[in-house]
């Protein structure tokens, strides 16, 4: 039987071989060692040398997929990988000094951590981050194997796009955790190459809207499903890529017609659905609003998740005036019947205040700090940057379960040292906000 290791990296690329030495390279640094890890390439079927080229390197195990399955190729070298956990990286993302021992940390904190994802940082200073909690940026991303497995692990169909949403969505319904940890970074470079924007544009939809069809339960599905076919084709429209959301919008339907049934038994639970969209944590932030007197307001980005800010402010009897998006405002636009403004409209309004409508806290903390340097007016904006975490607690909660101890009661175990503290990124609602919606 093959020697259990401890990292199996795991990269796919395709026609970028100066990039990926550079990421191959940066994992020495990082903590990647030769012993107890493995490196593993998928190439895609490249045109150039960059098969020749890694046929050459030492140390690391060349996989020659048949043909391009785009970022879901991590999923053949999975099928050959060794490590307890898989460590999936674009083939121009690389992990920081320290960050893989801190990854390795949190997975032995917490026996149910399914995906321990990175905060990605970009080359002008800016981060990415899932637009929903609970889903892991595929650049980035650590994986229990075990949970990977049970899963059922990536769908090579998805090629790319909405991948990541479909794994996370498949751990949670197992019952594992998707969590992502602020001492956990990777610098991604963002490569143009390869991401063309009709192939963009096609699986954007595309998977998107399969994604609906298997997991998400009424009145989820046909809500989500008017949204997300709305948002991307506007889109699109900004990208000069309609006829490719088009043909993208086709082929989805008609995968999520074939799927819906086979799918069945995947569909979320209320528990996790909750933990995704936050329909019902959003309702009683907009009522506690409400109490407070404020009547009136904007909701300030079309997100994503927009219909959970939305319908949250209707519910609690707020007045939603406008929703305002530089990004997709248009004459005539209106999301749901409310009028689609931009932001410099937005400050003229009447409103009590604004309320940054995005799940996705990158994003949020962006608008956030834009608008409170433009309106006297109250901001409100509820998913911030991650919570604050104690080193400290994460040792204890490794012990615990190490000796199969519950977290809270009596332990010896102590950790004996002043320990610096670190985030894990969530919303800021507690566990008594989860609400129950069925199908």
């Amino acid at each position: 039987m093959s020697e259990r290791l401890r990292i199996s990296v795991i990269i796919a690329t395709y026609n970028r071989k100066d990039i990926l030495l550079g990421t191959i390279r940066s994992l020495t640094a990082a903590g990647i060692d030769p012993v107890r890890d493995e490196i593993i390439l998928v190439d895609n079927g490249s045109t150039d040398d960059t098969r020749e080229t890694l046929s050459r390197l030492a140390g690391v195990t060349l996989i020659k997929a048949e043909r391009n399955f785009g970022s879901c190729a991590k999923a053949i070298g999975a099928d050959h990988a060794r490590g307890e956990f898989y460590l999936f990286l674009d083939d121009d993302a690389r992990p920081r000094s320290g960050s893989l021992q801190a990854m390795i940390s949190h997975f032995e904190a917490d026996s149910k951590l399914g995906a321990a994802s990175f905060m990605v940082h970009l080359p002008d200073g800016r981060q990415e981050c899932s637009a929903l909690p609970h889903v892991f940026v595929g650049c980035g991303v650590g994986i229990r194997a075990w949970a990977y497995r049970q899963a059922g692990g990536l769908d090579r169909t998805f090629f790319m796009q909405a991948e990541e949403y479909d794994l996370s969505f498949r751990l949670l319904a197992a019952g594992w955790k998707v969590e992502t940890f602020s001492d956990l970074h990777v610098d991604h470079l963002k490569s143009t190459q390869s991401r063309p924007a009709p192939r963009t544009a096609y699986y954007d939809v595309c998977n998107n809207l399969r994604v609906i069809a298997r997991y998400l339960p009424a009145p989820y599905r046909a809500i989500y499903l008017r949204d997300w076919l709305q948002r991307y084709a506007w889109i699109a429209a900004r990208e000069g890529q309609t006829r490719a959301f088009r043909r993208g919008a086709l082929a989805g339907r008609f995968r999520a017609m074939l799927e819906r049934g086979r799918f069945s038994g995947h569909r979320l639970s209320a528990t996790e659905i909750e933990s995704l969209f936050c329909w019902t944590a959003i309702r009683r932030q907009f009522e506690q609003l409400r109490d407070q007197g404020v009547r009136r307001v904007i909701l300030a980005d079309l997100g994503k998740n927009i219909h959970a800010f939305h319908r949250g402010a209707q519910e609690a009897g707020i007045d939603v005036l406008a929703v305002a998006d530089d990004r997709f405002a248009a004459a005539d636009r209106t999301y749901r019947g409310t009028p689609l403004i931009t932001i410099p409209q937005a400050l003229s309004f009447g409103a009590d205040a604004f309320v940054v409508s995005n799940t996705s806290w990158v994003h949020a903390e962006e608008r956030y700090n834009n608008l409170v340097n433009r309106t006297s007016k109250p901001v409100y904006s509820w998913f911030t940057p991650p919570e604050t975490i104690n080193h400290a607690e994460m040792l204890l909660a490794r012990e615990a379960s190490r000796r199969g101890l519950e977290v809270g009661k009596t332990s010896t175990f102590t950790t004996g040292a002043d320990v610096p503290t670190v985030v894990v990124a969530s919303s800021s609602f507690s566990q008594e906000d989860v609400g129950a919606w069925g199908e």
